[in-house]
């Protein structure tokens, strides 16, 4: 029964690397998550209904399908922010989350908006301090530490969430479109900016999207939900492209997964 079956994304990473951008390395003996028959109701519907799959350390997964399919349900559940739920999910350490909205607060500075990444740590103020700047620098928003969210471009605003994130060195990183609302140019440069950091920091990724060449561009391996199950993987097989960049075997993708989601 495909609807039931576990997708299992392909173990690659080792050797206290990671998998390497552009090549599949050996399999890794342990995933950044793993999930066994996910099922989420809504009333009397089931949103998300026995959906299975893992992501190795490393390694970026792309969650698409219409909208109303159960992405964003999935990640929140995985994020622990949907509450009761059936099934299991093993995660490395605890991941952190992304949102299309930065959702920053607009009375605290950037650097305190990237350091409430650390509430659940034991660093000292200093050290924490020292951390959020270290993040902000990697993200390129080093001279904005002291700035105010709302002084932010919606680009700007994005990264300081994304180092919010990652301020705390997650094993998983969960990205529920956070590039949906930002124009076509700055898409490509924070598609550039993830790529650049999961490179530094070898995190899995969960990215939930409903654009068809943010997936290709991202992903090693794609997972289509329909009606809350998963219907459909592709592994994408070549070395990732420069994001905005094409060629035969990109389209060739393109429209294998098109036709996979029905359009």
């Amino acid at each position: 029964d495909r609807d039931r079956r576990a997708v299992a994304a392909r173990r690659r990473g080792g050797g206290g690397g990671g998998r390497r951008a552009g090549g599949r390395g050996p399999r890794a003996m342990t995933a950044a998550i793993e999930v066994r028959g996910l099922g989420k109701r809504r009333g009397d519907r089931w949103v998300v209904d026995e959906v299975s799959f893992a992501i190795a350390p490393g390694e970026i997964v792309a969650l698409v399908g219409r909208s109303g399919s159960g992405k964003s349900t999935v990640l929140r559940v995985l994020s622990g922010l949907a509450g009761e739920h059936q099934g299991d999910r093993e995660v490395q350490g605890a991941p952190a989350v992304a949102f299309q909205e930065p959702r920053l607060f607009p009375w605290r500075s950037v650097r305190d908006n990237v350091r409430y990444g650390l509430t659940r740590t034991k660093l000292s103020r200093a050290e924490a301090v020292s951390r959020a700047d270290q993040a902000l620098a990697e993200v390129g928003l080093a001279d904005k530490a002291q700035a105010w969210p709302l002084t932010l471009s919606g680009g700007q605003a994005q990264r300081v969430s994304l180092a919010r994130a990652l301020v705390a060195e997650p094993q998983l990183l969960l990205l529920d479109e956070p590039f949906g609302a930002l124009d076509a140019l700055t898409r490509l440069s924070m598609h550039r900016l993830l790529l650049n950091l999961w490179r530094q920091h070898t995190f899995g990724v969960l990215l939930v999207t409903h654009d068809v060449d943010e997936a290709i561009a991202l992903a090693d391996t794609i997972v289509v939900l329909e009606h809350g199950r998963v219907a459909h993987t592709l592994d994408i097989e070549n070395p990732r492209q420069p994001p905005g960049q094409r060629d035969r075997r990109t389209d060739d993708y393109r429209a294998e997964l098109l036709a996979k989601l029905g359009v």
